[in-house]
């Protein structure tokens, strides 16, 4: 197994000597954490040669405590540390001047999960413009896209449906790391901004995270396993109906149904299709929190059996029309506000467009969708083109 360095392993072994003398701001969550499990905000205090002063955590805050509500937390005092930690999932969700007075360089460590709705890298999208607009510099430590760098699937964001989980054209499954990210926002938003980027040694576009040997850490409460990130580029769109997403359980966005679901009809429904890579085990269960918390739900739990070629979007596109055809009366989409959009559907704010609804609710196949999304995307290889580091 190929040992990947993430931008935190190769900066903690140069002892942090790229951050000089300067006040340093760090955002972080709890899969910040080196090969050995070291956080890196703890590995930043105590080091001599750094001068934190600020700490700054996206959604789910910054010890990952919170579930999925509008605003769930703001800032505190580090118990350990005595720094101030910021919000930037509250009152505001980008850093403010004051927040970054005491800053001179931001270092983002942030582990993504390769999904346009996870809402991290709009977190770093907001700090990169507050930090050019500021002045300050930008340090990316660099980590693998979990799902590899090869395949992106999905509709393109449509400008038209910019939200939190959403603020720049990329597709759903995106395939590239949060660095190769930054190097896009700052081109496409032509922000004037002194970005650098610690790069990962070892990683190729290829590798999926379990190729990584790196530890696997869930950076938010309902992300657990590399299974879960596998099936959240489809998996997320479950958040725009009244469907459950298995919020609850113990396998979130992997299980998926309803009160009213027949488990064996659903299962037989999506294995006609023969959608590549997986198998859908049709079962019963009962969420302990969120949708239909405390009720019993029929529904399947998708099991990917070769993640190679099974395709999210498109496996998941099939299962919401096909709840949608068996059971039209009690299929809803979910209604706002979500994610602080508070006036267009979630569901067309997460799939970022709204020609997604439309075509399923047309009737069109899982297939057809899908081929409506090719040419989006082979215009999306060409404009990233330039930004992808690693081969």
């Amino acid at each position: 197994m190929i040992q990947v360095a993430t931008g935190l392993d190769r900066m903690a072994a140069d002892a942090f000597t790229a951050l000089g003398d300067r006040r340093v701001g760090l955002l972080v969550h709890p899969a910040s954490v080196d090969r050995q499990l070291r956080q890196a905000a703890d590995l930043m205090a105590a080091s001599a040669a750094v001068n934190l002063t600020a700490l700054f955590g996206p959604q789910h805050g910054i010890l990952g405590q919170t579930q999925d509500n509008m605003i769930e937390w703001e800032g505190f005092t580090d118990g350990a540390t005595g720094l101030p930690v910021h919000s930037l999932y509250g009152e505001h969700r980008q850093p403010t001047a004051a927040m970054l007075e005491p800053v001179d360089v931001l270092v983002i460590d942030l582990q993504d999960v390769g999904a346009r709705y996870y809402t991290f890298i709009w977190t770093m999208l907001l700090c990169l413009e507050a930090c050019a607009e500021l002045g300050k510099q930008v340090i990316i430590l660099d980590r693998p896209n979990p799902l590899g760098g090869e395949r992106t699937e999905g509709t393109v964001l449509d400008p038209e449906f910019r939200s939190f989980v959403g603020l720049a054209p990329i597709p759903m499954r995106h395939g590239l790391t949060v660095g190769e990210l930054a190097v896009f926002f700052v081109a496409h938003c032509g922000l004037d901004l002194d970005l650098e980027i610690v790069w990962m040694e070892g990683w190729r576009r290829s590798m999926d995270f379990a190729a990584t040997g790196l530890p696997w850490v869930l950076p938010s409460p309902n992300m657990p396993t590399l299974a879960t990130a596998c099936v959240y580029p489809g998996g997320c769109l479950l958040e725009g109906t009244a469907v459950s997403e298995g919020r609850g359980t113990t396998r979130p966005f992997e299980i998926f149904g309803a009160p009213y679901v027949d488990p064996v009809l659903l299962g037989r429904a999506l294995t006609a299709w023969s959608l590549p890579g997986c198998r859908f085990r049709p079962l019963h269960f009962e969420p302990t929190f969120h949708k239909f918390a405390g009720q019993v739900c029929g529904g399947v739990q998708v099991h990917v059996t070769d993640p190679e070629i099974f395709e999210a979007v498109t496996t998941y596109t099939a299962a919401i029309a096909a709840i949608r055809s068996l059971w039209p009366d009690d299929f809803a989409w979910k209604q706002p506000p979500y994610e602080y959009e508070t006036v267009k559907l979630p569901v067309d704010i997460l799939a970022g467009t709204g020609s997604w609804r439309a075509e399923l609710e047309a009737g069109l196949s899982p297939w057809q969708m899908k081929a409506s999304w090719e040419e989006q995307l082979t215009v999306f290889a060409e404009v990233t083109a330039g930004c992808r580091h690693y081969v």
